[in-house]
């Protein structure tokens, strides 16, 4: 009876050793897979912050005719509420509140040129409806790298003529690097070359003069 019930116990001890290594196993396992998944999920959020950069062969000379439009700035829309869907919509992201894209979009469009007008080699600045004017040649391009390690690049002209008041440079930013129309654009101006290749924070933005408030908002929350 003892020697049966020794079997007994000894086959239990077994069976738990068993049932107890199994699920050691099967914990580690688990553990390595979650670890494993904890890295690949953070190579993906490492691929995620890597800098965008320009590809400097790529970037080809491009001509005032890729701009040539009347344009008017998005600044007022952004101070009569037409923007506010693009501010929440924006916000959905987390990343910041509607009121702190309003701030940071405030300090990016402001401007008192509200329209530009661009054909030829002749650009055109209103301020309050009255224009001045200059003509520009093509003055290169340069790759800027921001803190963020991201690249941007600006296409830059010099003034040839026109008015003593038009600015002696213009520098456009629209995201392309190529000869191409574009929808929308930033633009840097002023009589310092290089110190316009410093401002980061104020971007004049302009869309078509025939686009409306409505056409402007489609366009920015699409992106």
């Amino acid at each position: 009876m003892q020697n049966t019930v020794l079997k007994h116990l000894t086959a239990l001890s077994i069976g738990a050793l068993v049932a107890f290594s199994s699920q050691a196993v099967a914990q580690s396992a688990t553990t390595d897979t979650k670890t494993k998944e904890h890295k690949h999920a953070h190579k993906h959020d490492q691929k995620k912050a890597e800098p965008k950069l320009i590809d400097d062969s790529k970037v080809q000379a491009r001509a005032l005719s890729d701009w040539e439009n009347d344009w008017q700035s998005v600044y007022p829309f952004l101070q009569d509420g037409t923007l506010d869907p693009v501010l929440e919509h924006k916000a959905e992201s987390g990343k910041k509140t509607a009121e702190e894209y309003r701030a940071y979009y405030e300090t990016g469009f402001k401007t008192d040129v509200d329209r530009i007008q661009i054909s030829g080699d002749t650009v055109a600045f209103f301020k309050d409806g009255k224009p001045v004017q200059g003509t520009y040649q093509a003055d290169g391009y340069e790759i800027l790298t921001y803190k963020s390690g991201n690249q941007g690049i600006r296409f830059v002209y010099e003034k040839s003529g026109g008015d003593a008041a038009a600015p002696q440079f213009i520098q456009f930013s629209d995201h392309e690097m190529v000869p191409t129309k574009v929808d929308h654009y930033h633009l840097y101006w002023g009589n310092d070359r290089a110190a316009l290749l410093e401002e980061v924070t104020n971007w004049p933005t302009y869309f078509p003069a025939a686009w409306s408030g409505a056409d402007i908002v489609k366009n920015m929350t699409g992106h």
